[in-house]
């Protein structure tokens, strides 16, 4: 099986370097993308297993990145977590709405998110 590919993106560096080294220290590769616009880019042009995401970036926003994701023919498979300072029960459920798999508010706990990501891996889309 090859090694899953996760997206992380955020807009703050701080969250970036803290989530990107836990990933590749539990063996994932890592690519990322520090707006939503970077976003669309990558995904249109790699196929990943995870997508770390967040809601609130400066130019397109996390749930347009998921729409975007959901929309696209090959990516079915590509699991979405959204990791949001943005907690209120209308964001969360906007959240699933638009296709999210998971949705963790900010601040959370990384050792609950590594644990995350690894059940979304084995489970299959």
């Amino acid at each position: 099986m090859p090694t899953p590919h996760i997206l992380i993106v955020d807009d703050e560096p701080n969250i970036v370097m803290s989530l990107e080294f836990l990933m590749r220290k539990s063996g994932y590769q890592v690519s990322i993308a520090r707006n939503g616009t970077e976003a669309l880019e990558a995904v249109d042009h790699t196929a990943f297993d995870v997508v770390l995401l967040d809601i609130m970036m400066p130019d397109v926003d996390g749930y347009q990145v998921c729409r975007h994701i959901r929309q696209h023919p090959g990516r079915t498979s590509t699991r979405v977590i959204f990791l949001s300072a943005k907690s209120k029960e209308a964001d969360i459920q906007k959240g699933y709405e638009v296709g999210a798999d998971l949705y963790i508010p900010k601040p959370f706990s990384t050792r609950q998110l590594m644990e995350k990501v690894k059940e979304l891996l084995v489970t299959p889309a």
